[in-house]
């Protein structure tokens, strides 16, 4: 769905940086309950379906047609087969300015300024105040909001984020009969699988369940000359995701990073950690 009029009954619109992710959804529907469909605008940037798991697809389009809404998308050109990683490879690169992840730039950040400037033109030193912009960050994250708020501003754009500071009637969809994204059960976000912004515990997922993104990532490791993970290739990580594999270590986000790992010095001795895959036991 595509709405292309930007017509909105009071004109001041709220834009719902509308990721596909639960906060996000719940922010949408927030907007909606307090200003009315009519002024809401659900900004979606639509990712390769080999990284965006295809119920987070369902989740976006079930929410939005509960709200009654149309998904309006600004998608970087070519999105549909271009993965993150393909995007990295194109630039040789994995990082952008301020050690920012390049293919967030490419496929969301970009397509978003030039949405923004197509539509709502901002003046530098001046705050537009006919449209804004609704993040899913929430009271715990006072850090993140502080930084959106800051840059945004500075781009001329109002932000506010409904789940940190508006009074709240839903906390979640399920109370809508719309069931998150499958993808919560194992992973931490609603995020591309094989996130480049990512720790270690993410990409042992990724070795564990999909060994198709697991290569093409040590593909362009190799081609870049860079590591996704700070101080480790992911080729380097191999005999002991193996052996984590083999132990028995479930592959699974649920669990704090720290807990997690904990979990695993538990069950592997560090010395048998460091063995070579041919000396495994």
């Amino acid at each position: 769905m595509k709405q292309t009029d930007m017509f909105f009954k009071d004109e001041k619109p709220w834009v719902v940086c509308y990721s596909g992710g639960h906060s996000s959804a719940l922010v949408a529907i927030e907007a909606v309950r307090k200003h009315g469909k009519d002024n809401v605008c659900l900004l979606n940037h639509n990712i390769s379906p080999k990284v965006e798991h295809e119920d987070i697809k369902r989740f976006k389009e079930e929410v939005a047609n509960y709200l009654g809404i149309e998904i309006t998308y600004a998608n970087m050109e070519g999105w549909e087969e271009k993965t993150p990683l393909d995007v990295c490879r194109d630039k040789s690169a994995f990082k952008v300015q301020k050690n920012n992840a390049l293919c967030t730039y490419a496929l969301k950040t970009e397509p978003f300024l030039n949405w923004l400037k197509t539509y709502y033109p901002a003046t530098t030193g001046e705050i537009r105040d006919d449209v804004t912009l609704l993040y899913g960050f929430d009271k715990d994250e006072p850090d993140r909001i502080i930084r959106r708020n800051s840059h945004m501003g500075t781009l001329g754009y109002k932000t506010e984020f409904p789940l940190a500071f508006w009074e709240r009637t839903i906390d979640v969809t399920e109370e809508i009969g719309i069931k998150r994204p499958s993808t919560y059960e194992i992973w931490k976000h609603a995020n591309c699988i094989g996130c480049l912004k990512a720790k270690k515990q993410h990409w042992y997922l990724v070795f564990c369940l999909r060994p198709d993104i697991w290569e093409e990532a040590k593909l362009a490791e190799s081609e870049i000359g860079f590591s996704i993970i700070k101080d480790n290739f992911l080729d380097e990580l191999e005999c002991q995701f193996k052996r984590m594999r083999d132990k028995g270590i479930i592959p699974t986000e649920k669990i704090k990073y720290q807990t997690f790992w904990a979990a695993v010095k538990k069950e592997i001795p560090e010395e048998e950690m460091r063995l070579p895959c041919e000396c495994a036991i």
